[in-house]
């Protein structure tokens, strides 16, 4: 008997603060609200409240999607976020205190970004596959608003706020198939909050930096070098798509869609392009949103499923690229 996993559904959560593209062009007076949307591809993003945690909006999609799921069948918890509530506690124990889920079952926190949601399926299928469990719940939450400086114009109009809810379960067939996974570390200072845990104290004073394009940031805030991540971006992901195909012994015809890490419209579009992908098979829903972190698939995910766009059987090539650096990909059956 084939021992496999499963999506079963997908839910996501906003926070109900919004920030469009008018209120950066009002509050900064740099650039017109269309130029901002041209350059990123995004119109508004979702923002947290100053009091809103990665653990509260996990909280509330948890909830969501467990309105049509029987929560005693949950075995274990994975709660996938790069701004917990806590150093420690983990804010996956939090999570099954205020889901109410039994208290016989395993979770955990790991701390991963863009590639998060694809790490997230693969150690689901995991501990599927090792009998470890039968019925997984797989949170992402993400409030990166809360690393940007109110200054950094540039970082303001690519990161959103989002939570999602996936459940995974045991199939008598896999429509999970072969993972490619990547790690460099050497570009670790490309994407990074340098403050604020134990190699480096948060400072109380910090010295404020001005980039060369006019954006402000201190060393405990998150610090982009946007073009270093589009060079590993262009050179790492196509050679990960590719991988993919092979391990799993496909090729680009026989995908019904194909899903990135939706980290702007530019990167996104500069990678179908030069992979070759068509239009068609192609999803991009960044304007509404912006760059979710760990979210975004799941959020892409569902969208492509709710305007049916895929459908049940369709192949679907879901790519995750970014801080790390990490990547990875994995072609799911629908």
């Amino acid at each position: 008997m084939t021992m496999g996993t499963k999506i079963l559904s997908i839910e996501t959560h906003f926070p109900e603060k919004t920030l469009t593209n008018e209120q950066l062009s009002l509050e900064f007076g740099r650039w017109d609200p269309d130029k901002i949307e041209s350059k990123v591809g995004i119109r508004q993003r979702h923002i947290a409240a100053k009091e809103e945690t990665a653990g509260d909006m996990a909280a509330l999609v948890g909830e969501k999607i467990l309105q049509s799921y029987d929560k005693d069948k949950i075995d274990f918890l994975f709660f996938c976020t790069q701004s917990p509530d806590y150093f420690l506690p983990t804010t996956a124990c939090i999570l099954q205190n205020k889901l109410q889920l039994r208290t016989n079952i395993g979770a955990f926190d790991f701390n991963l970004g863009c590639s998060g949601y694809i790490y997230g399926l693969a150690l689901a299928k995991a501990f599927i596959n090792a009998k470890l469990a039968k019925s997984i719940l797989l949170l992402t939450s993400e409030t990166y608003s809360k690393h940007i400086h109110a200054r950094d114009l540039a970082n303001r109009t690519i990161f959103g706020d989002a939570a999602t809810a996936t459940i995974l379960e045991y199939s008598d067939q896999e429509n999970i198939f072969e993972f490619v996974f990547g790690t460099d570390g050497s570009g670790m200072n490309n994407l990074i909050v340098p403050n604020g845990c134990f190699r480096n104290a948060f400072d109380f004073n910090p010295t404020e930096i001005t980039s060369e394009s006019g954006d402000i940031y201190t060393k405990n805030n998150l610090i982009m070098n946007g073009p270093e991540i589009f060079n590993f971006t262009i050179a790492s992901v196509p050679i990960l798509f590719e991988q993919c195909l092979i391990k799993n012994n496909l090729d680009v015809d026989d995908l019904d869609f194909v899903i990135f890490h939706q980290a702007n419209k530019y990167i996104i579009e500069y990678l179908r392009k030069k992979i070759n992908i068509p239009p068609s098979k192609f999803y991009s829903n960044i304007i509404e949103t912006g760059n979710t972190v760990s979210s975004t698939i799941p959020i892409a995910l569902l969208d492509s499923i709710n305007t049916k766009k895929v459908k049940t059987g369709d192949r679907i090539l879901l790519c995750g690229f970014g801080v790390g650096y990490s990547w990875g990909a994995v072609i799911i059956e629908i």
